[in-house]
């Protein structure tokens, strides 16, 4: 499950626009994207991989992020 908050602060930090996010991970629609963001669908690796580049985030982040229910 991701965490919706700390990927939103991620993304800002990181200064990225969803445009950005989009054209990286090949996601074709925002709908789908906020869908994903918002727990609704699950990432796949191959986007993880790719907003991790974006947002500069260490792999423990991006597993704070992104697997934050296999954590507890």
């Amino acid at each position: 499950m991701t965490d919706t908050e700390k990927l939103n602060d991620a993304i800002r930090e990181a200064g990225i626009k969803l445009d950005a996010i989009l054209k990286a991970t090949g996601i074709k629609s925002y709908a789908t994207l906020k869908g994903r963001i918002n727990n609704e669908t699950e990432f796949t690796a191959s986007e993880i991989s790719a907003i991790a580049d974006l947002c500069r985030l260490t792999p423990a982040q991006r597993d704070e992020i992104f697997f934050a229910a296999c954590a507890e």
